[in-house]
């Protein structure tokens, strides 16, 4: 079994051809970067024959073991894909998948494409048959600290750089979106010679393209970050997000550090009450965590209190702005 960061799979590449390579996660400018150093790996290899499978609703998994035992009409080696959007192929999808990795010829190349799935999937008997035959590349999101050190690696491919400043507002001006991000870098190697980028030239140059995820306002709110807080929250309210929802959003997070917080006190592995509270990756347990056991009931009680006025305002029944109050509320925890 072959684990890589995505970052490690074009070193691999040069070296190495696995017969199968699964695709694992949901930054989507990343792994069609992957599929396509995989499949350009593989066509260089010989494997020049494609055949693309989406595995949806109306998907028949005997397709799966046609496609793997045909041999094609000119003799060519065959690149199977295989795309499961759900990660969830079920019974009759999970024994054909086995079946396929036992069966998988020398003339057959296979590239599976999975979203990020969750330890009960990652145990799955047809995951780890995937894994037993071939390469698993994870694929997650940038982290948003390491942001600016992803931009500045894009940027020095086309042999440009920048300062500090301007990497962090073309990290802000994105907002976490890898393809806008990868297109912002790409006009300013259009724009702009090699060499030396200034803080104003980038500025100007650069759009507000960021597509501000509701569901990060916690994570926000809970590090601690104002700035990211109130630019999110004027953004999601410029883009039209409904106030309730973002509402939603904050108050489930606050009652979820209540759970966990009960749970600690127990003395209940931190671990074993977020995966029962539905607190997942390790950043959102690790920020949960910490308010969990830095926050008073008190604090958390009153926080909830807030949220409760918060929503007599959306409902009409209070006076006030409410999405100024959800800032308010956010910075309690800054």
């Amino acid at each position: 079994m072959t684990q890589l960061r995505v970052d490690q799979l074009d070193s691999h590449l040069a070296r190495h051809l696995a017969p199968l390579y699964v695709l694992h996660g949901d930054e989507p400018l990343l792994s069609l970067e992957a599929a396509d150093a995989i499949r350009a790996r593989a066509r260089a290899a010989g494997y020049t024959e494609r055949v693309v499978l989406l595995a949806d609703r109306s998907f028949k998994w005997g397709e799966l073991g046609a496609a793997g035992a045909s041999m094609s009409l000119f003799g060519n080696r065959q690149l199977i894909e295989l795309r499961v959007p759900t990660g969830k192929p079920g019974i009759e999808g999970a024994a054909a998948i086995q079946a396929f990795c036992a069966a998988l010829s020398p003339d057959t190349f296979a590239l599976i494409t999975l979203p990020r799935l969750d330890k009960a999937g990652q145990n799955a008997a047809w995951f780890g048959a995937l894994e037993r035959r071939g390469a698993l590349v994870n694929i997650f999101p940038v982290e948003r600290p390491k942001l600016p050190d992803w931009i500045a690696a894009r940027l020095a491919r086309q042999k440009q750089r920048a300062d500090k400043d301007t990497m962090q507002f073309l990290a802000d001006s994105v907002e976490g979106n890898l393809l806008a991000a990868h297109q912002e870098i790409q006009k300013l190697g259009l724009l702009f010679p090699q060499g030396e980028l200034d803080f104003e030239s980038v500025r100007a140059a650069v759009l507000n393209v960021a597509r501000y995820d509701a569901g990060k306002l916690s994570e926000a709110m809970l590090a601690g970050d104002k700035a990211r807080l109130a630019r999110m929250l004027e953004g999601l309210r410029g883009e039209g997000e409904a106030a309730p929802r973002i509402l939603w959003i904050l108050a489930e997070e606050i009652r979820a550090i209540s759970r966990v917080r009960r749970g600690l006190a127990a003395g209940r592995p931190l671990a074993e009450v977020c995966r029962e509270n539905r607190v997942w990756g390790d950043a959102r347990q690790a920020l949960v965590g910490r308010a969990a056991r830095t926050l008073n009931g008190a604090f958390i009680a009153a926080a909830l209190s807030h949220a409760a006025a918060i929503d007599r305002i959306i409902k009409g029944v209070a006076r006030g702005d409410a999405w100024d109050e959800m800032l308010h509320l956010g910075l309690r925890f800054g």
